[in-house]
């Protein structure tokens, strides 16, 4: 009941908005308040944060729904909860919940903000750094690649708080959009998920209370890790997503298109092609929604989200190029979906830790 009322919304609310979305390169700001009327940006939350007291299950489903429409729709929803609301609500003071949640629930965009310039897939490399003074700290520094930047109102930021501790020095903390010498920076013009926001953020001097510093200082690295972790399965769900509304766009046309006087649906090279298809994008969803049940359990995830983002990755690829393809001239003009299918899916290889860094996590659980 709740994945086909996520796909309702999504035919009915999403689609229509998709071409101007793109072109504009923004989300519609009439669409946001949507996704919380329909409980969409808290799924995981206890009700009484103000949330729907869901799974995991619910937000993989939800993901996977909006990305068969468009993936920029879904990762506004994916970075909310598995990346902003999970670690308030895993390492956040009762005050922290109840404020942030509060928000975060009712009407606020969240941002999740790690990467730097110089520190991309070698995270802990960060330069950011945050000073104790009195009763607060002072940070300073440069975030890249913040998705939902441009739109949030509540951001979880890493920064350094004793460098000479390396890694263990890193700190979260939760910063308002409006706190002191705080900023939002140059919005990225991107290939692909062109309406989500892709943004630098600006910490000149930004004053932050110690009272909104997410878990332990110093333990920031294992937050982050953590989160990540669950955030590669929302990853896994928008690739099953695409895959799935590109398969399905180019299924439809197979069956109307005509050459040498029949549909190309009934010429058997092309059926192979498209159950090959429909066999990877299962073989897919499956390694997702086991990762997904497994930290619905309470299990380790690394390996699992890390093998089901990989791969759900690289099938996204390769069935949006093969969905091209399927639709001949047509597939590489705007007038058709699939071109922007094929583009939405070169990020999942790239975005919430290369595939090779996948690579990388799943050789050290198999070699352990």
């Amino acid at each position: 009941m709740f994945r086909d009322a996520v796909a309702a919304f999504a035919a009915t609310e999403v689609a229509p908005r998709v071409k101007a979305m793109e072109k504009a390169g923004k989300m519609d700001p009439a669409l946001i308040p949507q996704y919380f009327d329909l409980g969409l940006m808290g799924i995981e939350v206890d009700e009484k944060y103000g949330g729907s007291g869901g799974a995991l299950m619910m937000v993989t489903l939800a993901v996977e729904e909006l990305s068969k429409v468009d993936a920029s729709a879904a990762i506004v929803c994916d970075v909310q909860n598995t990346l902003v609301n999970y670690p308030i609500a895993r390492y956040g003071t009762e005050e922290q919940k109840v404020r942030y949640l509060g928000m975060l629930t009712s009407g606020t965009l969240g941002s999740y903000a790690l990467s730097e310039a110089g520190s991309g897939s070698d995270a802990f490399a960060l330069a950011t750094r945050a000073e104790k003074r009195g009763d607060s700290y002072v940070l300073n520094g440069r975030k890249l690649w913040i998705t939902n930047g441009a739109e949030a109102g509540l951001y979880v930021v890493f920064a350094n708080v004793d460098p000479s501790a390396g890694y263990k020095g890193i700190t979260a903390f939760i910063i308002e959009r409006d706190f002191p010498g705080f900023g939002v920076g140059k919005k990225e013009d991107k290939l692909g998920i062109r309406a989500s926001s892709t943004v630098e953020l600006l910490l000149d001097n930004c004053e932050v209370p110690a009272a909104n510093v997410l878990g332990p200082a110093g333990q920031g690295y294992k937050i982050a890790i953590e989160t990540l972790n669950e955030g590669r399965i929302g990853i896994g769900a928008q690739m099953i997503g695409v895959a799935q509304g590109a398969l399905d766009a180019a299924i439809a046309y197979i069956k109307e298109r005509q050459q040498f006087g029949k549909p190309l649906a009934e010429m058997q090279a092309i059926q192979f092609q498209v159950a090959q298809a429909a066999t990877e994008i299962e073989a897919a969803r499956l390694m997702v929604y086991n990762a997904t049940r497994l930290k619905d359990a309470g299990k380790d995830i690394a390996r699992e989200g890390a093998m089901a983002k990989l791969y759900s990755s690289q099938v996204c690829g390769r069935v949006t190029s093969l969905c091209v393809e399927l639709f001949g001239g047509y597939g590489y003009t705007t007038d058709y979906p699939v071109e922007k299918f094929f583009r939405d899916a070169k990020i999942g290889t790239i975005y919430e830790g290369t595939s090779n860094m996948q690579l990388q996590t799943i050789a050290k659980a198999v070699l352990r």
